[in-house]
């Protein structure tokens, strides 16, 4: 992958279009099906391509616009898991979801998103990063009634993970983003076994491996959930050393408009790291010299060619036009901070 300095990305959705999905919510269930279905999200992700284009980011993603939901979509393609008879849980202990019960061994039978993948890849010449959910995500994010056991569950998930991670690196993915939201909530189980499932998702890989860790969509579970935290943010103290010592290349987290410390980055030292510019969870634009302020701030603490300006979390929640110009938002503003840099 060609050398950028602060190459802008978002962490991974975009709105979807209304004549695909009804707009603005998670979950939300597709209006066509078959071919059409195909084709839709075909044409919906040349037009988010288009989108990131336009807001001249260097790095590109799908938008998320070939997959209903971050976990569940990648959950449906494999064996063992009943999505008719579902259960209710509470997701990260801060909401309650209808999820799909684990019934028996679960495996990857066929590639999920890598033919998805090789067409992103031949509608640009730039670096494209591919997002999949972590396995401790993807445990918090169904029932399991077959391993009852958390930690043997996510080791079969990383299993999946990695068979589809090498077909998506083969594909031409630079960059496989792994969105672990519940690391910021499980401590214990990052560091007893989390980050372990983890490395082995990512094992034999040579693109870029990123893990994503935020404070979540801003819906208004999660918004809720962040007033409780009190003046200062601090979980991602705990698993950072963790993570330091890892083979992840990338560290993305949430900074703009959030209580973190952004002292914490200190903890990753030496790793790339994707600084979250944009709050998602506000319909507000951010200016472009709101962004340089963050990203200024947070290279204080990232070295330069380490610095990835990036989003807090996905967008799919907010209207198009909100999140277009967020996207220019967080390009111009990384373009004042290499101005500032001399780059």
């Amino acid at each position: 992958m060609k050398k950028l300095l602060l190459p802008t990305s978002i962490v991974g959705s975009l709105p979807k279009p209304a004549w695909l999905a009804p707009p603005e919510k998670l979950w939300s269930p597709w209006k066509l099906e078959g071919d059409q279905l195909i084709e839709g999200k075909q044409d919906a992700l040349r037009i988010s391509l288009q989108e990131q284009q336009l807001a001249d980011l260097d790095i590109i993603c799908d938008g998320e616009q070939t997959r209903q939901h971050f976990v569940t979509t990648f959950i449906e393609h494999l064996s063992g898991v009943d999505f008719e008879n579902r259960k209710t849980v509470k997701i990260r202990n801060r909401y309650d979801a209808s999820v799909p019960v684990v019934v028996g061994e679960v495996a990857r039978q066929k590639a999920v998103f890598v033919e998805d993948a090789k067409f992103l890849r031949k509608q640009t010449n730039k670096p494209i990063k591919w997002a999949l959910p972590g396995p401790l995500t993807m445990v918090d994010t169904l029932y399991d009634d077959h391993y009852k056991s958390r930690e043997k569950l996510a080791w079969e998930f990383a299993k999946a993970l990695n068979e589809e991670a090498r077909e998506l690196q083969d594909a031409g993915v630079d960059i496989i983003q792994f969105d672990e939201p519940a690391f910021n909530v499980f401590f214990d189980e990052v560091n007893d076994w989390g980050m372990a499932a983890l490395e082995r998702a990512i094992e034999g890989l040579h693109c870029q491996t990123a893990v994503h860790i935020c404070y979540g969509y801003g819906i208004q579970a999660n918004t809720d959930w962040k007033k409780t935290l009190g003046s200062e943010w601090r979980q991602y103290e705990e698993i950072f050393p963790k993570i330091q010592k890892s083979k992840i290349d990338v560290v993305s987290l949430e900074c703009h408009n959030s209580n973190v410390p952004l002292d914490l980055m200190e903890l990753v030292r030496g790793k790339k790291v994707m600084v979250g510019a944009i709050d998602v969870a506000t319909n507000t634009i951010e200016t472009p010299e709101e962004v340089a302020a963050t990203l200024r701030k947070a290279l204080e603490f990232v070295d330069a060619e380490n610095l990835y300006p990036s989003t807090n979390c996905g967008m799919a929640p907010l209207s198009r036009d909100v999140a277009r110009g967020k996207l220019s938002a967080l390009s111009a503003g990384a373009e004042i901070i290499r101005k500032e840099l001399g780059i």
